[in-house]
């Protein structure tokens, strides 16, 4: 009985270990680039769109997307316009509303509203708001489990001008951010405790609106991190920078999160400086250096993102009716589409989710070597203010934020 006594705590937590799922939600999909990995979609939607399974309005002013995980929905909004509380909104999968948690105070400048999209893994969820702070909460409840405030707790000067908007990356037990001050430049933390890591200058720049990313580059893990005029690598284990390139923007905004693949590294800016629009580098074996391959100032994209499939790029133009299919490696176009408003694009299942920025029009397209083609699109009924939030799919639903409104849409077979 002396041996069941000592082994029976062993066996329970590793019977707990297989009864319990990992949760995992992270921006623009589980590798940050724009791809779900969802499958058995409708391949044509109904003429006035796919099923609504259920909406929510009364998020608030916000242009954060949702997180999504085994069995709940996250997104946060800020109700009021004085105080500007930031709230996180956990739904269940058919919608019902299970609890709202105040976090903190978020931006209430230009344009209102929440800006990051949450991140989440296991029973933790990280939420950066507009005005510079992180907050580590438990996703059962909301209970804060830890917080930082660039301004107060890492030196930074003030809040940018547009609010901070970067998701924040999580490495392990470590959490990535770029707060922008000129000695916490770039910071890594304990995600379990907000203690700092390491801590780099950078280039002693102010942040900008993008999100960082950790690629694996030849068995070396690095850290890509963009300031206001700067695209940055650094070792994630050590935070030692190990490269910079410029990139410049008229108003400092870098909105869109680099795409890294075949050893290449490609940033897009709205811009026709010398210096910005989108940039393809490429890394050196060891990644300490990188060198420019090809650049395109004619096309420009604020902060839609962009989609890589096999050796093509898939992009569209800033508030314009064109869609454009690239070169991955030389940057020449192949194929565009001037039928649906430029915005924000995703993929899954083989076809590209795209919301129209300026009409609030949401597109299923395909790209076949002949054509990039729409198929199927629909206009959101419901929501306010811009149309900026990004699309997610997972559990076979699309979901649409718009301002106060969350939609969510059948578009699994």
């Amino acid at each position: 009985m002396k041996y069941f006594a000592y082994f029976f705590p062993f066996v329970f937590m590793l019977l707990c270990g297989f009864r319990s799922e990992k949760e995992k939600s992270d921006w623009q999909g589980p590798n940050r680039d724009c791809i779900y990995p969802a499958a058995n979609l409708l391949k044509q939607w109904p003429e006035k769109g796919p099923e609504m399974a259920w909406s929510f309005e009364g998020l608030g002013y916000g242009h954060s997307a949702v997180a999504v995980t085994n069995n709940k929905v996250f997104v946060t909004g800020v109700k009021d316009t004085i105080e500007s509380i930031g709230s996180l909104y956990t739904f269940d999968l058919n919608g019902k509303l299970l609890w709202k948690k105040e976090y903190g105070k978020d931006f209430a400048l230009n344009f209102h509203g929440t800006r990051s999209t949450p991140v989440v893994v296991d029973n933790l969820i990280y939420i950066e708001s507009g005005m510079g702070a992180i907050y580590c909460l438990n996703t059962d409840n909301g209970e804060e489990v830890w917080k930082i405030d660039f301004l107060k707790d890492l030196g930074v000067d003030s809040v940018i001008q547009f609010g901070y908007s970067e998701s924040v990356l999580i490495d392990g037990n470590n959490l990535i951010c770029v707060p922008g001050g000129k000695e916490n430049n770039v910071v890594t933390l304990n995600r379990f405790t907000g203690k700092k890591v390491w801590s780099s200058p950078g280039n002693g720049e102010i942040a900008t609106y993008n999100s960082p990313i950790l690629i694996n580059h030849n068995g070396k893990k690095l850290v890509i991190a963009m300031t206001s005029h700067s695209i940055m690598g650094f070792d994630a284990a050590t935070g030692e920078k190990l490269w910079r390139v410029e990139q410049t923007q008229g108003n400092k905004i870098h909105a869109n999160t680099p795409v890294y693949a075949d050893g290449k590294l490609l940033v897009a800016s709205a811009g026709r400086e010398k210096t910005s629009g989108i940039v393809m580098l490429q890394l050196s074996e060891d990644g300490k250096s990188v060198t420019e391959i090809w650049q395109n100032n004619k096309l420009m994209n604020l902060m839609g993102g962009m989609v890589k499939q096999g050796n093509n790029l898939y992009i569209s133009a800033y508030l314009k009716s064109d869609w454009q299919e690239l070169d991955w490696n030389t940057g020449q176009i192949k194929l565009q589409n001037k039928e649906f408003g430029g915005g924000s694009v995703i993929f899954a299942d083989g076809l590209f989710f795209c919301y129209a920025e300026n009409d609030g029009e949401v597109a299923l397209m395909e790209a076949t070597p002949e054509q990039i083609k729409i198929i199927s699109k629909f206009k959101v009924p419901l929501g306010t203010d811009q149309h900026w939030a990004r699309l997610v799919i997972d559990k076979g639903l699309l979901f649409v934020r718009h301002g106060n409104a969350l939609m969510a849409y059948k578009v699994g077979e």
